[in-house]
């Protein structure tokens, strides 16, 4: 808007100088008349071209003469000195004024300003719409162009992967390759990514609106990421970027992290859990209340301890504080490691299955089995130590856990 402002002033400023100029040539023929008005009179009625003896005899321009033969006789004799060298004076000051004004840019801002607070003096009144300041502009990702539809993003065993629409579909009932079964899945919103964690403690991400159908048998995740040589696929996520997840491996340790932490737009992905030599991943777990929910640790030697999930450390990545005890030359030998690690809401009951046998505990059994972050933890009853698997009444985690061992 300025740039045009200036560029009209401009244009506006040497189209009134080049009239002045011309003005002032013209001006100075007819002072050269006045001084021999005589003479002219006599050229004009008795040559056959006057023209031609004006500028010859006075040294006159073709405009110049011109000029004086457009004014007639009458009007010629009353020419007067004064009246010709007074408007010669106020045009040649226009024109100094104009020639500075066009010769220096801070001439030409102070003279546009002046005119803008003329205007606006003149012509302003109240805005009638009101001002509102916005957030500087920025191009839109392909994410926020996509519409937030529910999905089901499912992992095979074999690192395959594809996604389904909507959140009933149950991802054991689809088919696999020969040789290839379910191993996870997540449920979320096509605008947001999948999360995969490796057995390596390395998470990466992919748009999960990308993924193959479900119809199909999907497509391996090698493809579309550079695994480290050995590393397999254990876990998928779906997650908002402030929600918080724990996080841990089976050797006994772990750590609160968000959503974002665990995203990463490198096909190498991020180095997220550290992994202890021989551990494994646990299945990572939705915290909704970080003040009140509670962790649940059982190791495979039947060991269970319980206590607040806010005694661990929130962290971006590295291998987060000690859950339950478990001697390290025991984890290292797999002897004896983490077979269950869920996040438990408060004044949940909970029942716990040894192959066809199972136990039931509300709220006030738990208690036997509370203790402080990094202890042993209490035995479970003879019979019931080999925990596969367990049950929530108060809602369960959308990301899934593979049948322990």
């Amino acid at each position: 808007m300025l740039i045009f402002r200036r560029d009209t002033v401009r244009r506006r400023l040497q189209y009134r100088l080049d009239k002045v100029i011309a003005r002032l040539h013209i001006l100075e023929g007819l002072l050269a008349a006045y001084l021999n008005i005589d003479e002219v009179i006599e050229i004009i009625r008795s040559e056959d071209d006057p023209k031609a003896e004006l500028m010859s005899r006075f040294d006159l321009s073709a405009i110049q003469a011109d000029a004086i033969l457009e004014i007639k006789l009458r009007q010629l004799a009353k020419l007067e000195e004064i009246k010709i060298r007074g408007e010669q004076d106020e045009l040649s000051k226009e024109r100094e004024q104009l020639e500075k004004l066009l010769g220096s840019e801070r001439r030409l801002n102070t003279l546009i300003k002046k005119e803008i607070l003329a205007d606006a003096e003149k012509y302003g009144d109240d805005r009638r719409s009101p001002l509102v300041e916005r957030e500087e502009a920025k191009a839109l990702t392909e994410r926020e162009l996509i519409p937030s539809e529910a999905i089901t993003v499912v992992l095979s065993e074999k690192g395959w992967i594809r996604h389904a629409k909507g959140h009933e579909v149950d991802p054991s009932t689809l088919s696999y390759k020969s040789g290839d079964n379910y191993l996870a899945h997540a449920r979320g919103k096509s605008n947001q990514p999948a999360i995969f964690l490796g057995s390596d403690g390395r998470s990466y991400a992919l748009e999960s609106h990308s993924l193959p159908s479900a119809r199909s048998q999907g497509e391996p995740i090698t493809g579309r990421l550079n695994l480290t040589p050995g590393t397999a696929m254990r876990q998928v996520m779906m997650s908002e970027d402030e929600q918080l997840w724990l996080m841990g491996s089976d050797a006994g340790y772990g750590f609160i992290c968000k959503g974002a932490d665990m995203v990463s737009k490198n096909k190498n992905g991020k180095a997220l859990l550290t992994v202890p030599e021989n551990a494994e991943v646990m299945a990572p777990q939705r915290i909704a209340d970080l003040d009140q929910d509670e962790i649940l640790a059982i190791t495979n030697e039947g060991r269970m301890l319980l206590f607040p999930i806010k005694d661990l450390p929130q962290l971006g990545k590295g291998k987060g504080n000690k859950i339950i005890n478990i001697p390290a030359a025991r984890s290292k030998a797999r002897e004896e490691f983490l077979s269950h690690l869920v996040v438990l809401p408060q004044g949940s009951y909970l029942t716990l299955y040894a192959g066809k046998r199972k136990l039931g505990l509300k709220p006030s059994d738990l208690e036997n089995f509370r203790g402080e972050r990094g202890r042993r933890g209490a035995l479970l009853p003879r019979g019931l130590q080999r925990v596969t698997r367990m049950e929530i009444d108060q809602g369960t985690s959308d990301v899934t856990e593979p049948t322990a061992e």
